[in-house]
């Protein structure tokens, strides 16, 4: 591909950006902040919403240039699942792993495990033989259908032999709602992106149980997502987007960079949390309960590291097709290779990084849950682990 001209004159310069109150909105926040959007050339504009389903609304209406969203809900827009139907791509992954599963402290202090040993299949293990003990039905929220939580949090229940619908009833509920909504006793728990869950335990009303990464290693978590009208209109003005993105992932990749972000994030105008809220799943130091020990988890968000920002074909897949199977079984889908070919646009991904004159993979899937570390795909481009729970198999 021959390298991208950035002489070429942005069509748009004012951009107006959506994102939601999760720490995994750091790169459009600190590109902002940092001046990776002014270095090439774009004025922007960050807008808080409080629901997935507004940003990608606001989006497809034209009042957002670009949102920071869910990985796997551009391709059921793309296909018209849940009503709306809209043609979105991405070319850039924001993110990768930074949710977690929380069950209520009350309930969790209840279940026959070890504490000092906790194991996600356990745990929910346990939480069945509960729930069969006091007859109790659950109600479990997660943040939208279509979203990597959903499929955490649903293969967490039913590893654990819990059955939708008959033993859990899985609401959607905005991801700053979560702790509340945990307090007054509407959900008994939850999968949800950070601060949420470490506010929870910071209150003493949640526990984690178990952690994206321990659910699926490095799974695409947000995506810089465009309609793809906009991007025919403004190209020049995407490429300038991404590469500004990418620079600030790389950034992030810096521990310093990262407890700085806390500060700035902490700001009533972005996330008006305490930074004390915001620094644990930043920095990696996650506290499990309230009153136990940090556990040191410097992958629970990953911005840059592992060629983070490819939209790799096989993730969105895996994706779509356990989206599909969980949510909705009986809808006719067309072939789905088509739709993620349209949607997670692996040649922009390229574009950028010869501007920035970084590798980029060269093919467009990767291995699932073959490997249990850093592992290198072709010359110059490692990747990391790829496990997925109750999926693995050790790749000797």
């Amino acid at each position: 591909m021959p390298e991208p001209d950035l002489t070429t004159r942005p069509e748009k310069t004012d951009l107006t950006l959506g994102y939601l109150r999760l720490t995994d909105s750091a790169p459009l926040i600190m590109a902002k902040e940092m001046g990776f959007f002014e270095q090439y050339g774009l004025r922007v504009e960050l807008v808080r919403e409080i629901s997935w389903a507004n940003a990608r609304d606001k989006l497809i209406a034209g009042v957002f240039d670009a949102v920071s969203m869910l990985a796997p809900l551009p391709l059921t827009t793309s296909l018209g699942l849940g009503g709306v139907r809209e043609s979105l791509i991405t070319g850039l992954i924001l993110s990768l792993n930074g949710n977690a599963i929380t069950l209520s402290s009350s309930i969790y202090m209840n279940l026959d495990i070890s504490v000092d040993e906790p194991d996600p299949i356990k745990t929910a293990k346990a939480l069945k033989a509960w729930v069969d003990a006091t007859g109790t039905k659950l109600t479990m929220g997660t943040v939208h259908t279509a979203s990597c939580h959903t499929l955490h949090l649903r293969r967490w229940l039913e590893l654990g032999g819990l059955a939708i619908d008959t033993d859990v009833q899985i609401v959607v509920l905005p991801p700053e709602q979560m702790a509340d909504n945990l307090a007054n006793g509407m959900v008994d728990g939850f999968c949800v992106g950070s601060p949420w869950n470490v506010l929870s335990v910071q209150r003493g009303i949640g526990t984690v149980v178990a952690t994206g990464y321990e659910m699926w290693n490095n799974a695409p978590e947000k995506a810089l997502v465009v309609t793809e009208r906009w991007h025919e209109m403004h190209p020049a003005t995407h490429l300038r987007l991404r590469m500004a993105l990418m620079a600030c992932c790389e950034w992030l990749a810096s521990s310093s960079n990262r407890a700085m972000s806390a500060t700035v994030m902490a700001r009533t105008e972005y996330l008006n949390l305490p930074q004390s809220t915001l620094l644990p799943a930043l920095t990696g130091d996650m506290v499990f309960s309230r009153g136990r020990e940090p556990t040191s988890l410097p992958h629970f968000h990953i911005f840059h590291r592992y060629h983070a920002g490819f939209p790799w074909h096989s993730d969105a897949l895996w994706m779509l097709q356990n989206v599909l199977r969980q949510s909705y079984p009986n809808d006719a889908i067309p072939a789905l290779e088509q739709i993620i070919q349209q949607v997670f646009r692996t040649d922009l991904y390229r574009q950028a990084a010869a501007s920035l004159q970084w590798a980029s993979p060269s093919v467009d899937e990767r291995p699932l849950a073959r490997h249990d570390a850093a592992w290198v795909l072709e010359a110059g481009i490692e990747l990391g682990a790829d496990r997925i729970i109750g999926l693995h198999t050790n790749d000797a």
